[in-house]
């Protein structure tokens, strides 16, 4: 914690007091300090990889032509991969939180008083926890102990047809009542099925205006089907906040779902996170 030295004077006497600032500006303060080396080991990364960048959009280039242009390509990936990370981040730090919420204090014990206070209010039992968002909305949360497992007939690529309906992921985060918390059904249901949109999806998405053009922000597209089942579930079917008229689902072309089928195929036999 940072000290502050503050002097205050009254007439002929001075008086010093020490105080300490708010924690959070304390954290940024080091935050500050540490920014530039972050961000140098950031560019050290993208500096190794850059060549695969490069290589593989000058193909693009060679084999397409027209209007793509290879520094854009460039761009929008590296900014695709901060996005990614930017998610696992959340993830392990909520799995992190989590964790830290099971273990027992062994230093309670230590600076206990002795003598048992008094509480008034709520009589000795057990102690209920709420969400301050609502009691619908903390249901489902990974566990820690168990691994997340993507199998089973949710996570047959076969079951991605012409006739799929899909939905922004966005949007199916909104319509559970989690709008307020950007990304959260990503990490309460992580056993979903989550595609990542790339430059051409989202091109083709923004054309049809199933979404706004975003450059190099992350979109995720969820299947209707799989929202509609956590919405008549017990967690959610009473759940004020739900919205299923949020959702807005839409049709895409054999091309997208065929990228959708292999992408299935290569995330269904991750069944633990890794970090």
């Amino acid at each position: 914690m940072i000290k502050h030295r503050q002097v205050h004077r009254r007439g002929r006497r001075s008086q010093m007091t020490v105080s300490y600032t708010d924690p959070v500006i304390s954290m940024d303060l080091l935050r500050t300090v540490l920014q530039p080396s972050f961000n140098e080991d950031i560019r050290a990364v993208f500096r190794k990889y850059m060549k695969f960048f490069e290589k593989a959009a000058s193909n693009v280039k060679e084999n397409v032509g027209g209007d793509v242009q290879p520094d854009q390509l460039i761009r929008d990936t590296c900014r695709n991969c901060l996005e990614h990370v930017k998610l696992d981040i959340y993830i392990y730090i909520y799995i992190y939180n989590m964790h830290r919420a099971r273990q027992p204090d062994d230093s309670s014990g230590q600076r206990a008083s002795p003598i048992p206070k008094k509480r008034k209010g709520r009589p000795p039992g057990a102690v209920v926890q709420y969400d301050r968002t609502s009691q619908y909305s903390t249901a489902a949360k990974p566990k820690v102990s168990e691994p997340i497992r993507r199998e089973g007939p949710k996570w047959d690529p076969s079951r991605l047809t012409e006739n799929s309906t899909f939905v922004l992921g966005s949007r199916a985060n909104k319509a559970l009542g989690m709008g307020g918390t950007r990304g959260r059904i990503y990490i309460k249901h992580a056993e979903l099925f989550k595609y990542a949109a790339d430059a051409q999806d989202k091109h083709w998405l923004s054309e049809r205006q199933h979404m706004r053009a975003t450059g190099g922000k992350m979109a995720y597209l969820l299947i209707e089907e799989d929202i509609l089942d956590l919405a008549r579930s017990e967690d959610y079917k009473d759940c004020p906040e739900l919205k299923l008229d949020e959702l807005k689902p839409f049709l895409v072309p054999l091309w997208m779902v065929e990228k959708m089928q292999k992408a299935m195929e290569a995330q269904k036999t991750e069944n633990e996170l890794v970090m």
